[in-house]
């Protein structure tokens, strides 16, 4: 007969779990470095101070104010469902600053801003403020 003890086991083992957390985290630091790097140059393109970008609320706030916003309104960021409309109108808004079309905004600056910042960071489009 099997009992609910038998169907039921948990791994006592706190090495994978910490291994896992570990790689998790890894990527997690790795990731926010290079995202800190490419804001870096896109903070410097648009003229405002790019170590900005190492702090993590901070750029949030100084990439609304890139986009044309004022910094107020990056309070949004904390409002759910309002965050994900607000992403995207300020992926837009910057996307344009620096000369780029919607379809590059939506996709490199809102889904796969790592890549997108990257490009506008290192190429030579240069920064012109939203009206």
């Amino acid at each position: 007969m099997i009992t609910f003890a038998d169907i039921v086991t948990y791994d006592t083992d706190p090495a994978g779990g910490i291994a896992v957390f570990a790689g998790l985290g890894f990527f997690w630091l790795a990731f926010y470095v290079l995202l800190a790097v490419a804001l870096w140059k896109v903070f410097s393109k648009a003229g405002y101070p790019g170590w900005l970008a190492i702090i993590p609320i901070v750029n949030m706030f100084v990439l609304v104010k890139v986009a044309g916003f004022s910094a107020w309104l990056g309070l949004l960021y904390f409002i759910p469902i309002v965050n994900l409309v607000f992403a995207i109108i300020v992926a837009f808004r910057t996307g344009s600053a620096f000369g780029k079309g919607g379809v590059f905004s939506f996709f490199l600056l809102w889904m796969f801003a790592f890549v997108g910042y990257f490009i506008i960071g290192f190429d030579k489009s240069t920064y012109t403020k939203p009206v």
